[in-house]
């Protein structure tokens, strides 16, 4: 398996929405699973008609959508998670001066929410945007590499890697998933020659996964 790989499994979930009832916490936010009172029957509908009419939960910061998101992802709800990310990303889009705007922490999860749910070419194209948007991130060409690793493009990946050591020629991580890739070559170098014909590429025993985002600490 190369080095890095994430164990995490990612999860996502169908849509993002606002609590159904407000709730009482003062921490409370939109992003908050609805939570329904208990208690007679009776007294709760009171209670619901005494409720503000308005939601009073309070908007989430940057860092309460990254952490739902990765809940999200970790319990394997993977439609919200893309769908937060997607509204996420549109409300950055719509408040940036000149029409865009990006935040690094959603794109690689969002990648990984992609690769996650099958679809690795669109997880792929993410993190080859973000090598033009962060060239000095190695991360993305890394994680470029282990989505490349897992449909058994070697030399795909290799190039990832060497670009990962370009942008950071200390990033321990890649250098030593290209050791693994480079071994790997080698391998189906030797087997292409003693039978004559290609035989598939031994991979990891899992798919490897992408690498955490830079400085998130998880």
């Amino acid at each position: 398996m190369l080095a890095g790989a994430s164990t995490t499994v990612l999860a996502a979930q169908a849509a993002p929405g606002g609590a159904l009832y407000p709730s009482s916490s003062p921490t409370a936010t939109t992003l908050d699973d609805p939570v329904r009172e208990g208690g007679w029957e009776g007294l709760a509908r009171l209670l619901d008609k005494a409720r503000p009419s308005v939601n009073t939960a309070l908007q989430p910061t940057p860092s309460q959508v990254t952490n739902r998101i990765e809940l999200l992802l970790s319990q394997g709800r993977y439609d919200e998670a893309i769908a937060l990310i997607e509204k996420r990303k549109a409300e950055l889009e719509a408040r940036a001066p000149l029409g865009g705007g990006t935040d690094v922490q959603l794109e690689f999860l969002h990648a990984r929410a992609l690769s996650e749910t099958g679809k690795p070419n669109e997880a792929i194209d993410i993190y080859k945007n973000m090598t033009v948007l962060y060239p000095e991130l190695p991360e993305p060409w890394n994680n470029m590499a282990a989505l490349y690793v897992a449909r058994g493009e070697l030399e795909s990946a290799e190039e990832a890697l060497q670009a990962a050591l370009r942008a950071n020629p200390n990033y321990t991580t890649a250098r030593a998933n290209l050791g693994d890739v480079q071994m790997m070559k080698a391998q189906r170098s030797y087997q292409q020659a003693g039978t004559g014909a290609p035989k598939p590429v031994s991979r990891p025993a899992s798919p490897p996964a992408p690498t955490k985002a830079p400085g998130t600490g998880r």
